[in-house]
């Protein structure tokens, strides 16, 4: 069985500038993610339907409920905690 293990970053703390970074980050996830549903075919629906390929997350980062910015946000936050922890610096 699968046990997934991340890496602890919970002592890193970010500076403001890294912190007002996640959100820019954040919603270049949501479009990654997005661009690459519409080359598989999704669109957009009231419900997501495998079958259909239709999902109501394909529409811009602004408009996501709150609990998928959060999402997003988290693995904007950790992806940037990991990099300085893991002993780099971003200038």
């Amino acid at each position: 069985m699968y046990n997934p293990k991340p890496i602890d970053t919970s002592e890193v703390e970010l500076s403001e500038d890294l912190l007002a970074l996640t959100e820019k980050i954040a919603e270049n996830v949501h479009d990654v993610w997005a661009k690459g549903r519409i080359a598989e075919g999704w669109t957009l629906g009231k419900e997501k339907d495998t079958e259909k390929k239709t999902t109501p997350l394909l529409v811009p980062y602004k408009d996501l409920p709150e609990s998928e910015k959060e999402y997003d946000r988290n693995t904007a936050l950790e992806t940037l905690k990991l990099i300085i922890k893991l002993g780099y610096t971003i200038k």
